[in-house]
């Protein structure tokens, strides 16, 4: 192991103000071959992940990014008194849609939900989780959404493969219930784009 090599890279993660991409770690370190680098991003990985310590290098949103270990969250709150992000329901509903379904439409994302989700989708957009991809090309272009790469850093997501199936989240539903609602069907043979299709900034 390049241990000055691994050095480096880590100031350059830790620094860096969102996930650094191995294509941008390469592009920075330039002087170095890519395979190099891409062993020693192995290598800190296992060490941090040896080293039981409070933080860890991860993979999430298409880039590297230390990350404190989620067994150890609620001590980190009673120091930092994070005020935690809350959600309407409303706003969860919209956001799952846009996450499994696109690029969606907002007359999409209304007729699946069945109400208005303008303000909705103008809240997700300010709040950077949903961005605007293109234009859809039929009468009217309307946008088309999806979601963000802070959408994944925030949701800790190495990339959309990364979203729970249907099953995984049917099955934390633990409690047997009579009156079901009909699932949503979330077209399993529409494959959900990788990161490399959408134009993330």
């Amino acid at each position: 192991m390049n241990s000055e090599l691994a050095s480096i890279i880590e100031s350059l993660i830790f620094t860096a103000e969102s996930a650094l991409s191995t294509d941008r770690i390469c592009e920075l370190l330039n002087e170095f071959e890519r395979e190099d680098i891409k062993a020693a991003l192995k290598d800190t990985v296992a060490y941090y992940h040896g080293r039981g310590g409070g933080f860890e290098l991860v993979e999430v949103a298409g880039g590297w990014q230390f990350r404190t270990r989620p067994a150890f969250h609620s001590y980190i709150t009673r120091h930092i008194k994070t005020r935690i992000a809350k959600f309407s329901q409303s706003a969860l509903e919209t956001l799952a849609i846009v996450a499994y379904r696109q690029p969606i439409t907002r007359a999409e994302v209304e007729h699946l939900r069945g109400v208005d989700c303008g303000g909705v989708l103008k809240s997700l957009l300010e709040k950077h989780l949903v961005r605007i991809l293109g234009k859809k090309d039929i009468p009217g272009r309307p946008l088309i959404y999806g979601t963000s790469k802070e959408f994944l850093e925030i949701f800790g997501l190495k990339d959309l493969k990364s979203l729970p199936t249907l099953r995984e989240i049917q099955a934390l539903d633990a409690v047997p219930q009579y009156e079901r609602q009909e699932e949503l069907q979330l077209e399993p043979e529409k494959a959900i784009p990788t990161e490399s299709d959408l134009p993330f900034v």
